[in-house]
């Protein structure tokens, strides 16, 4: 089934090929320039630091949901070793085997497909089974600090957790700003809390991944008039899930990726942020989130910290 014209449409006015060159990798992530890390680094006020990570465990949030996307699974591959002889120092080490966005993690550029083509119009083959993605692969995005922005959708609409069927809209983005005394602007992250982390780190992994609120198919244009770095939220599918559009899985991924060269990021744990922003009366921060640079990978795990 063909994507709608609806979608082709909101495609051709948010998209960025070539708006950095045809070489470019790094999309939306070129709008972090020296004096916006300044800037961000103007915010820091308390020095607070407050992790948005989730542990990465066996029982993590993968319930079997998407297909191959496992939780990770850690081993002992050696315990109080002596490697250099008896009596020597011994070590111990560990191997882990995981989906690279099992966990708190980025979505590279090359994560989704749409038409054939990747970001700024390279072809989707060229992403392969023995190398990986050949272009914007996680590796690309060597490092990433910037002003973060917490648009905390749940409290400005006066609940702990929005219900699972609903589309975070461009209005109700305007309504977190406004809530938060804070407005995006070029080369921020945006952080959009819906509250559904609440089900995961109750144990309730099911309920966590579906029915769920997310980002709806209005927002990218919202995010491209802003000229935002790149946008994460605290749901393991991003957008809302089931579809608002019968049969249209994944257009906010599509739009996102592809189209405006826009990193993602997902199962963000913003419960601990939210707490202080609110105490503090300021929403936006200083935030790290450079990935795990796996080369040719088409996402990374990331252990993002927010300084207030």
């Amino acid at each position: 089934m063909s994507l709608p014209a609806e979608f082709h449409e909101i495609a051709k006015r948010v998209n960025n090929w070539g708006r950095w060159g045809e070489a470019d990798e790094r999309g939306t992530l070129n709008l972090i320039t020296d004096a916006v890390v300044r800037e961000a680094v103007a915010t820091v006020r308390t020095g607070h630091r407050i992790p948005l990570a989730l542990p990465l465990r066996q029982d993590g949030v993968q319930s079997g949901l998407i297909p191959g996307r496992i939780n990770p699974l850690h081993t002992m591959v050696q315990i109080n070793q002596e490697i250099f002889g008896p009596g020597t120092v011994a070590t111990s080490d560990d191997a882990v085997t995981m989906g690279l966005q099992a966990a708190t993690h980025w979505d590279a550029l090359p994560h989704v497909s749409h038409s054939g083509k990747i970001y700024n119009g390279r072809p989707a083959d060229s992403v392969t089974a023995h190398a990986g993605a050949r272009f914007s692969s996680i590796a690309a995005v060597e490092h990433l600090v910037s002003r973060g922005v917490l648009l905390d959708v749940a409290r400005a609409r006066g609940v702990d957790r929005l219900p699972g069927d609903h589309a975070v809209t461009p209005q109700d983005l305007a309504a977190a700003e406004e809530f938060g005394g804070v407005r995006v602007r070029a080369g921020d992250i945006a952080l959009v809390r819906t509250g559904q982390m609440r089900l995961a780190l109750a144990g309730d992994r099911d309920a966590y991944g579906y029915p769920s609120p997310g980002l709806s198919v209005r927002t990218p244009e919202w995010f491209h008039a802003r000229d935002v770095a790149a946008v994460a939220n605290d749901t393991l599918t991003f957008e809302i899930f089931p579809p608002e559009i019968a049969d249209l899985w994944l257009p906010v991924h599509a739009l996102h990726l592809v189209e405006m060269g826009l990193l993602q990021g997902q199962n963000w744990n913003l419960e601990a942020l939210s707490t202080a922003c609110t105490e503090e009366g300021r929403y936006a921060f200083l935030l790290t989130a450079a990935p795990e640079p796996f080369t040719g990978a088409t996402g990374s795990p990331v252990a993002p910290v927010a300084i207030l």
